[in-house]
């Protein structure tokens, strides 16, 4: 019998380089979904994804590259505008919802996965999200997630049953590089940096909370960094 399919978010990032592991491991078939919304570090990402792509062999049928520009359009997050600055050297666990929010955005995304899981027959949708040790973000959670889920099964086709998965939403930065490496997941393909490209900064919440798991799970990040807080080293 052919193997399941799932329809798996893959910004290029660590968690959801994880999560595509994850999927493969769980014995689905993966066709692969990213966005691009004008965010700061767009053309690395999508070179992310590409890359992680191959590294698994998935198929140009399986891959598909949306636009979200009327994120962009919105603004309303240091990743969309560069009149916002981005946090540096700060601790990512300080309280509020951070201006690298993109509102809503993980909606829109799990909005076109619906569309095209149900296109391809799919009965899975993957994400990334992490809740415990993320940046605070209100659309990573947990409770948002299963709310998403029930919506989209209302609004599909009777026979389309969709199960969505986060399987890292309560895993610290630490056991989600520990879980990568236990899977091969390519670590060194993924880019997790708000504002780098050739290198990441090392000063943005995103780096410093990546940095902190590879240091919690005792191993090298395989990245190039222009600057890692000796803290963290």
């Amino acid at each position: 019998m052919a193997r399941p399919l799932a329809v798996v978010s893959l910004s290029g990032g660590m968690d959801s380089c994880v999560t595509t592991a994850e999927a493969l491991a769980a014995g689905f078939e993966v066709a692969l979904l990213h966005a691009n919304y004008g965010q700061r570090t767009e053309a690395r990402e999508r070179r992310a994804f590409e890359e992680i792509a191959n590294h698994y062999g998935v198929p140009a049928d399986r891959r598909l590259v949306i636009s979200f520009d009327n994120l962009r359009l919105i603004g309303g997050s240091a990743l969309t505008d560069a009149s916002i600055a981005l946090p540096e050297d700060e601790d990512p666990h300080r309280a509020g919802v951070p201006v690298s929010y993109v509102p809503f955005r993980n909606a829109h995304l799990l909005s076109t996965a619906t569309s095209w899981a149900e296109v391809l027959g799919a009965s899975a949708i993957f994400v990334g999200f992490v809740e415990e040790d993320g940046s605070g973000y209100p659309d990573c959670t947990e409770a948002f997630l299963r709310s998403f889920e029930t919506t989209a099964n209302l609004g599909t086709r009777p026979e389309t049953r969709l199960a969505f998965q986060a399987p890292l939403i309560h895993l610290r930065k630490g056991e989600i590089v520990r879980r990568g490496l236990e899977l091969g997941a390519p670590l060194h393909l993924s880019w997790s940096c708000y504002q780098g490209e050739a290198q990441a900064c090392g000063h943005c919440d995103s780096c410093t909370l990546r940095l902190q798991g590879f240091k919690e799970a005792g191993v090298a990040d395989p990245i190039p960094y222009a600057f890692i807080p000796e803290a963290l080293r």
